[in-house]
């Protein structure tokens, strides 16, 4: 029998294991492609898998009047968690809310302990390249406010050299810090507020909905809106990417809230005026 050379062996034992492990490589590779494809596959049926469940799974804080929060009664309630519902009836589906903390509420997405996010979540194009989101359905922008006895301060570039109380860190504090006002610090809105009534600063900067919803708590609180930025933000419900049929139902559901007059008289409850328009 004829022998073979030692390096002619080792080399076709060498062959040999590269195969074995390009067909593993490659096994690998299709067992991944494989769950991709199922991942989608489920996402693009989340809405049918949903009709069939007949609940629509919603993540909200629960914590952030008005927008989630509880009631003297301990009930859920709020704008979102209204719209949130109107939307699910439309959707032939039940809403069941699950209460998450804002810092844990994307990664519950993630995870897919529910199916959307209802908690006034800004559009941005950050969060766009992650989420999909519905169309727009609250619109607010940055808003001055004075006591209602001050009838010098009509403008934000009016504000140069006054004293605005503001959250240092915020968006709004660096707006007033750009008009040239003196930062006062504070908590929040309400105490904010405290002080202009108190006339111990001029001026504030926030959010329109905010001042929306103080002034409706509060309708004898001596302050006024007497400028609005130009550039307002969005907000939107919110899902995972490619969740196929259901952001598009969720969207006919919104408009057709808004034709026929539920989203306007939603709003109108929370904030006493239309906060889309």
């Amino acid at each position: 029998m004829k022998k073979f050379p030692v390096f002619i062996v080792l080399l076709l034992s060498f062959i040999l294991i590269l195969s074995a492990c390009g067909k593993e490589e490659k096994a690998e590779e299709k067992k991944k492609e494989g769950n991709k494809t199922a991942e989608k596959k489920e996402d693009q049926d989340l809405f049918a898998k949903i009709k069939d469940d007949g609940k629509l799974r919603i993540g909200t804080e629960g914590t952030y009047a008005p927008f989630t929060f509880h009631d003297q009664s301990g009930n859920l309630t709020g704008f979102d968690v209204e719209i949130a519902t109107e939307v699910a009836k439309r959707l032939g589906v039940k809403p069941e809310f699950k209460e998450t903390q804002w810092d844990a509420i994307f990664a519950g997405l993630d995870s897919k302990r529910f199916d959307m996010i209802a908690n006034q979540v800004g559009i941005r194009p950050d969060r766009q390249e992650k989420y999909d989101f519905s169309d727009p359905y609250i619109t607010s922008a940055a808003v001055l406010i004075t006591h209602k006895d001050n009838n010098e301060v009509k403008a934000f570039e009016d504000i140069k050299g006054l004293n605005s109380a503001q959250s240092l860190t915020s968006n709004y504090g660096e707006m007033a810090k750009k008009y040239g006002a003196n930062l006062v610090g504070v908590e929040g809105f309400t105490q904010s507020v405290e002080l202009l009534a108190s006339k111990r600063v001029d001026v504030t900067i926030n959010d329109r909905i905010t001042v929306l919803d103080y002034s409706k708590q509060k309708p004898d609180a001596p302050i006024k809106i007497v400028d609005t930025s130009e550039e307002a933000s969005v907000s939107g419900l919110m899902f995972r990417k490619d969740s196929g049929t259901l952001v598009d139902e969720v969207n006919k559901a919104l408009s057709e809230m808004i034709a026929d007059g539920t989203y306007t008289k939603i709003s109108e409850k929370w904030f006493g005026e239309d906060v889309l328009k």
